[in-house]
């Protein structure tokens, strides 16, 4: 079992599935929203999800299908979800995890959308 939470604490968490896929995500959405070249995020089903304080939990709609979990008091990026999702899952931020495992491989997207000051993946490597 894998457990997070924001920055304040106001947001808890824990998943009791195994991750489905791990990803870098490159896009300029997720660059904005984590203040980073790229946010990292692991899937897992929503049933494997159980929050377990939610009162500061707050969603932004930051695309017309898109859906994007954070906390209302201290800002941290948490979970992002596809509503049109087949397999049903949500994303979760991995540096909101406790004690984040090491993972196998990690699939690099939207490297087309890369900061072009991040020399971390070159758009045709991947």
């Amino acid at each position: 079992m894998l457990q997070g939470q924001c920055l304040c604490q106001a947001v808890t968490f824990s998943i009791h599935e195994p991750p489905v896929r791990v990803s870098h995500c490159h896009c300029r959405i997720c660059q904005r929203q984590h203040g980073a070249a790229f946010a990292t995020y692991l899937s897992v089903p929503y049933a494997s999800l159980q929050l377990t304080e939610i009162a500061a939990l707050r969603w932004y709609r930051s695309s017309p299908d898109v859906l994007r979990g954070f906390c209302q008091h201290c800002g941290s990026s948490l979970f992002w979800h596809h509503q049109h999702e087949p397999d049903n899952l949500i994303a979760v931020a991995v540096a909101a995890l406790d004690n984040p495992p090491v993972f196998g491989e990690i699939r690099h997207l939207c490297v087309d959308e890369r900061a072009p000051w991040c020399p971390c993946v070159e758009p045709n490597s991947v």
